[in-house]
């Protein structure tokens, strides 16, 4: 007999309101409604979306109270991904509420607001991968390297329908230097996966390169390949999300949220580049897309593979590694080249200006990594000393020349470069160098028109405006095209240009500034900073024999001289034993709290009354530190507290309800919350 009343969650935003709230089910509904069922229901004043997540036969309202569904969607959530959105919300201290509305099918919102109409929509194909090779489509796999053959054939036995029933789930960690084949491991687990008819979702940490492994995927598995991502249009994603659904598609490739994608009997995860930082999300809740794959993968005992050649060092430390220790072409990794900028007065040493030119005479290619957007810092006034900053965060603006503006990279805050002065002076100073100015010394510099360009990928030249938006995929492609075309020139860039690219004609990388991520007050600013040089280093040299500079004042720093070895076991090691010196991740978890109001004395009582409860319900279990004051930020004040545990899961309950009791008290009205379990 079906059930009568449904429990529902309205996907409200609100922290402080709590469901699920009951409601009776007309009887010519009671059929077709089961636990992820899409309603439009009455709440308050407003109609919204709802999902089912309980059915009962009692309610503790009485049934003449309880209001009825209004309608409800023939597509619904997969009861597998209502509640991987219940342990979302537990886990990152959210709401089942917003958490919800990371696994919707696409466009649910939109057909609530009648913009879209109700569930069936026109077809709209997602245009797959240009360029690929005459004859690619279902080409045979090349041949596997030892290495390659040692780590599949573990892999195959993880997946292997005993080892299914026996061993899962299981987690493996894929340490293979750049160059060493990772991408082909990753489609012949696929392709075993696949022959066992169970799927399999493939992660790459942004959207600019999803092209590039879509590409490799599509050319071997064809159409049973789909692809999310955000850059896709509402009925691209809707159609894509149909077909993995119905099982039409079985393999889903794309960037972090990807990791939702509606796949029945799921066989495999893999996580390309799992060192990326870009697989946490900024937005509540504040998911990290690994630990996401990882609790698929154990609910679905599936295989999860994780893989990069700069590994971070908790996976380092929690999972058992298979290694790719040598490049498939069997070519060395470049030398790399410590140069110290101490004594240096231009932002180019000598020694990588004239690597440059020697790339210009060679008719070569050289990759450029310089981790700062825009012509210049900030600038500052010689007679006073004001600096332009953003009227609604408290940071320093900065000069994009070609637009004629300063913009704020955290709030998109333009205005016209200045003339002069509030105090007259029109001695305007510009500090430091961007891309952008970068881009322009080179060109003077070696640049020849078609002959030897200077092309430029960052997010100002992609699409972003300032710091807002992501750079557009298309535009990335074509750039990267452009470059790869080219019979010679130097690509410059921001990490971007670190990530994933495979330009076998690079012989010359260059890193400058190296030591700028260890200046961020970060425990993880030495991991990221062997982590951004070793993976430029893996763009060079793939069709032979490379060569990498890096400039930095501290050519003594322990990361960077691990990086110019290629070692990253030693570093590793090294991090690790520091880190559990300290009681940082992977030897404790961290959780930051931050509460915003536009006044600062709000934001300030409402995070101590939250630090003061949890010291009296934590105790000495856990350190927490703050309230500290964070910097102005889109015209709201900021205090933060940062909660320092072992036991991560007693933690996040009681952060949980520290913080939820903080959103309920009137006193605290106006502010607004944010929780961070192991922020990035």
């Amino acid at each position: 007999m079906s059930s009568a009343i449904a429990q529902v969650e309205p996907l409200t935003t609100a922290r402080a309101l709590r469901g699920p709230f009951d409601y009776l089910l007309p009887e010519e509904l009671r059929a077709g409604i089961a636990v992820g069922s899409m309603l439009v229901v009455p709440f308050g004043r407003r109609e919204v979306l709802g999902v089912v997540v309980g059915l009962t036969e009692h309610s503790e309202v009485s049934e003449e109270k309880l209001l009825a569904p209004l309608r409800a969607f023939e597509l619904g959530v997969p009861i597998d991904l209502v509640a991987l959105a219940e342990w979302i919300a537990a886990e990152y201290c959210s709401t089942i509420a917003r958490a919800l509305r990371l696994v919707l099918p696409p466009g649910a919102n939109a057909r609530v607001a009648g913009r879209l109409g109700m569930p069936r929509q026109r077809r709209s194909t997602v245009r797959r991968p240009q360029h690929l090779p005459v004859g690619a489509l279902h080409a045979e796999p090349p041949a596997l390297t030892d290495d390659q053959l040692a780590v599949l054939v573990e892999l195959r036995g993880l997946l292997s329908e005993d080892a299914t029933a026996a061993q899962l789930p299981a987690q493996r960690l894929l340490h293979g230097i750049t160059g060493s084949g990772k991408t082909e491991v990753y489609l012949q687990a696929a392709a075993y996966a696949l022959e066992r008819g169970r799927g399999a979702i493939v992660l790459v940490p942004e959207i600019a390169l999803t092209p590039q492994i879509v590409g490799r995927f599509v050319a071997r598995f064809g159409e049973t390949v789909a692809v999310l991502h955000s850059r896709l249009t509402p009925a691209q994603r809707r159609e894509e999300w149909r077909r993995l659904r119905s099982g039409e598609a079985r393999v889903c490739v794309g960037p972090r949220s990807a990791v939702f994608a509606p796949i029945e009997r799921l066989g495999l995860i893999v996580v390309d580049e799992e060192h990326d930082s870009s697989y946490k999300h900024e937005g509540d809740p504040r998911y990290d897309a690994r630990d996401v794959a990882a609790w698929r993968a154990r609910e679905q005992r599936a295989l999860l593979l994780v893989g990069s050649a700069t590994p971070r060092p908790e996976s380092r430390h929690a999972l058992k590694r298979l290694r790719l220790p040598r490049r498939v072409d069997g070519g060395p990794l470049p030398h790399v080249q410590v140069l110290d900028m101490r004594e240096q007065v231009d932002a180019l040493h000598p020694e990588t200006t004239q690597a440059l030119a020697e790339v210009r005479r060679a008719r070569g290619k050289a990759i450029v990594l310089l981790n700062r957007r825009g012509w210049s810092n900030f600038l500052s006034c010689r007679s006073c000393g004001t600096v332009w900053g953003c009227p609604q965060c408290d940071v320093a603006l900065v000069l994009h020349r070609a637009a004629g503006l300063l913009a704020c990279h955290h709030c998109g805050h333009r205005e016209r470069v200045p003339v002069r002065c509030h105090c007259g002076s029109t001695a305007v100073a510009r500090h430091g160098a961007g891309t952008e100015r970068l881009q322009h010394d080179l060109a003077a510099a070696l640049g020849d028109g078609e002959r030897f360009p200077i092309f430029r990928l960052d997010a100002d030249t992609l699409g972003g405006d300032g710091g807002r938006e992501q750079p557009d995929a298309g535009g990335v492609g074509a750039l990267l095209r452009r470059f790869q075309e080219a019979p010679a020139g130097v690509l410059i860039g921001t990490q971007m240009v670190a990530k994933g690219h495979d330009f076998p004609e690079v012989k010359l990388g260059v890193v400058l500034d190296a030591d700028a991520t260890l200046r961020f007050p970060d425990f993880r600013a030495e991991e990221r900073t062997f982590a951004l040089i070793a993976q430029l280093a893996g763009r060079v040299g793939r069709g032979g024999e490379g060569r990498v500079l890096v400039q930095t004042i501290a050519p003594e720093a322990r990361a960077i001289l691990y990086a110019a070895q290629h070692d990253s076991d030693g570093f590793l090691d090294g991090e690790l034993e520091r880190r559990a010196a300290l009681r940082y991740p992977p030897f404790a978890h961290l959780v930051r709290i931050v509460c915003h109001a536009t006044e600062a004395p709000r934001a300030q009582a409402a995070a101590t009354a939250i630090r003061d409860r949890l010291k009296a319900q934590l105790g000495t279990d856990a350190a927490v530190l703050g309230p500290a004051a964070l910097f102005r930020l889109r015209g709201r004040e900021r205090r933060m507290l940062l909660i320092k545990t072992a036991d991560r899961r007693a933690s996040v309950s009681a952060i949980g309800a520290a913080v939820q009791r903080a959103a309920r008290v009137r006193a605290h009205a106006g502010v607004s919350f944010s929780v961070d379990v192991d922020p990035q």
